[in-house]
């Protein structure tokens, strides 16, 4: 059966990009460092992470923004995954890029066409925060694989702007550790 799996990569102080978020800059001033642990610094530990959440994905979800800012202009003009990609969007990008369908209907509808298309493999959502905090907000997830680097930003993209003041609560289903980020892997009650 597949899954949802929502993950986004933060500092200590929850925040998911820098300040000064530009397409030059898609991770704000000092963001990229929260990916440390993913690019320049990943060990075995990172890897099996990253392979927990990515062997069994049969689509991608990517939030508008983070498609305009971090993926658009970026790889060449090519899709940076080997899987079907949906951009939750609210307009069609001027030029089209093939292995993404765009979605202009709400990320609900773009979660269920992932879902079509995926089949028995599960649906990841690897952001924006918008995107990740809405799915937390409306409970269209079953994990979450939440990267912390150890670093305090200070500034920049809050995840937690997003949601409501309602409480959220989830089940601990375990963690792991390198030396650019705490791994933590979360489910639904």
């Amino acid at each position: 059966m597949s899954k949802i799996i929502l993950e986004i990569t933060m500092s200590l102080d929850g925040f998911v990009a820098g300040p000064n978020i530009s397409i030059e800059n898609p991770l704000g001033e000092g963001g990229e460092r929260l990916h440390d642990w993913l690019f320049s610094a990943k060990t075995s530990v990172d890897d099996a992470v990253l392979a927990a959440v990515h062997d069994n994905a049969g689509a991608v979800v990517v939030g508008g923004r983070t498609y305009a800012i971090a993926i658009d202009d970026a790889w060449e003009g090519k899709t940076p995954f080997d899987i079907p990609a949906f951009v939750d969007t609210y307009a069609l990008p001027n030029t089209e890029k093939e292995g993404f369908t765009y979605i202009t209907t709400g990320l609900e509808d773009t979660i269920a066409q992932a879902k079509k298309t995926a089949g028995e493999k599960d649906i990841w959502v690897m952001g924006g925060g918008s995107t990740v905090a809405a799915c937390i907000e409306n409970g269209w997830y079953d994990e979450i694989y939440l990267h912390v680097a150890p670093v305090l930003l200070k500034q920049g993209l809050y995840l937690f702007d997003h949601l409501s003041d309602q409480r959220v609560e989830f089940k601990n289903l375990g963690a792991s550790q390198s030396p650019q980020a705490t791994h933590i892997v979360l489910g639904k009650i």
